[in-house]
């Protein structure tokens, strides 16, 4: 994984599972079509002449800018799921995403309130699962997707103790 100038220095980030891109790809699809079914009411009464005044080709527009935009986000779906990482430090968790707006989240395991795993059903029949840090903090929630099954299991099992033998440290 290319390191970014954000990036903490000697971090080896672990990627998650490029099969993750299909599960995004799924919910781009489902919301891409939604969105360009209700764009294509206008067009389609207007081509059917209920609604004569509206201009048509704003009601070709419409859909076709929504068409553009969505290939271009669909093209990006595999880069931005190559940009999620994660690295696990002595004293803390680096979570990274993002392609254009990049974020490096820092969880200290002493401030992990609990760990949970969640799994959709894309997820499932891809053998992928989430890994969710919960902390105090209401924005510092970290959340690292596209893990196989038995990563994330570990990395749950892996953080609760580390959560643990901080906090008894206290």
């Amino acid at each position: 994984m290319r390191q970014e100038p954000i990036d903490p220095a000697g971090i080896q980030w672990t990627r998650v599972s490029p099969s993750y891109a299909k599960v995004r790809m799924v919910g781009w699809a489902i919301g891409a079509l939604i969105t360009l079914l209700v764009l294509s009411v206008p067009l389609v009464l207007v081509l059917t002449g209920v609604w004569e005044g509206f201009p048509l080709w704003l009601a070709i527009a419409a859909p076709a800018v929504v068409v553009a935009v969505e290939v271009i986000r669909l093209v990006l779906i595999p880069r931005q799921v190559a940009a999620i990482g994660y690295a696990e430090r002595e004293d803390d968790l680096l979570v990274r995403h993002g392609l254009m707006f990049q974020k490096v989240l820092v969880v200290p395991y002493g401030r992990m309130q609990f760990v949970d795993v969640a799994v959709g059903p894309i997820d499932r029949m891809l053998g992928l699962c989430k890994v969710k840090l919960h902390t105090a903090a209401a924005d510092a929630t970290a959340e690292i997707p596209g893990l196989p099954v038995a990563e994330g299991t570990r990395l749950r099992e892996q953080l609760a103790a580390r959560g643990e033998s901080r906090l008894a440290g206290l």
